[in-house]
């Protein structure tokens, strides 16, 4: 891929020169879909085929879900860059470790990231769904913005694979559509799925028996379709009343569609 040259001023202002050119690298963000690769778009392909530098976030020991997707794409792990996650779910996100840890995850990745880019390799972040929706490579972007050219590639964010793949039209016309960590406390769940008309909650996991309550108390059980990894080998759908087990995996979420004006 091309990258991007800017001027270099001259260090001395003792003799003229004529300006330099430095060449950077760009940070590309790419949204990788819902996990069907099939729904990845033709500037994410492009990117993919090309970027010499493919960094994936996963877990220690396994495969990141978007490195995955890009198999479709591209099997040349010599281009793979992985950054491991400190914790995943063995702390809770507000405790005081996991935000240190993170924080200075997030600032080694961007760290070690700079150093390909300022040699002008380019670095596509593989982000499941849309890179700006809850995205890990929010993190980096925030980092590395006023440093280096960056272009966001947007992707089919996981609901909207899941509520497609469910057949479950998700808002009617004037239905307000509120979108709502699991990780959320019980009150603040109860008070805003009593504020809105449709629902995706995200994030389940060991929240699921705090959400299936919630849904129960503000009368939107039966309303509620559990989706377990949407549009990927071994999709479930499945009504939330019916399933027999509170077990939910990371891939999953629970939709809510809207009853709304239908003329």
């Amino acid at each position: 891929m091309d990258a991007t040259e800017r001027p270099l001023s001259p260090l001395s202002h003792d003799e003229p020169a004529a300006p330099r050119l430095v060449t950077t690298g760009t940070l590309f963000g790419v949204g990788m879909g819902p996990g069907d690769p099939d729904y990845l778009t033709v500037r994410a392909m492009k990117v993919l085929a090309e970027a010499p530098v493919l960094v994936h976030f996963c877990k220690k020991g396994k495969r990141g879900n978007a490195r995955t997707i890009a198999d479709a794409v591209t099997r040349d792990p010599a281009r793979e860059f992985p950054l491991v996650y400190p914790y995943t779910t063995e702390l809770p996100p507000d405790h005081a470790d996991y935000v240190a840890a993170l924080a200075g995850f997030y600032d080694d990745a961007a760290g070690r990231l700079a150093d390909h880019l300022a040699t002008g390799r380019d670095v596509a972040i593989l982000s499941e769904g849309d890179p700006f929706f809850y995205g890990s490579f929010m993190h980096l972007w925030r980092r590395l913005k006023d440093r280096f050219p960056i272009e966001v590639i947007p992707g089919v964010t996981g609901m909207s694979g899941c509520w497609t793949r469910a057949g479950t039209p998700i808002t009617w016309g004037d239905d307000v559509l509120t979108i709502l960590p699991a990780t959320l406390a019980h009150a603040a769940l109860v008070d805003r799925l009593r504020a809105t008309d449709a629902a995706v909650i995200m994030k389940l996991g060991r929240n699921l028996p705090k959400v299936r309550i919630a849904l129960a108390e503000t009368g939107l059980l039966e309303r509620a379709v559990y989706v377990e990894r949407g549009t990927m080998a071994g999709e479930k759908v499945i009504a939330l009343s019916e399933k027999p087990d509170d077990a939910a995996p990371y891939f999953s979420m629970v939709l809510v569609p809207g009853e709304g004006r239908r003329p």
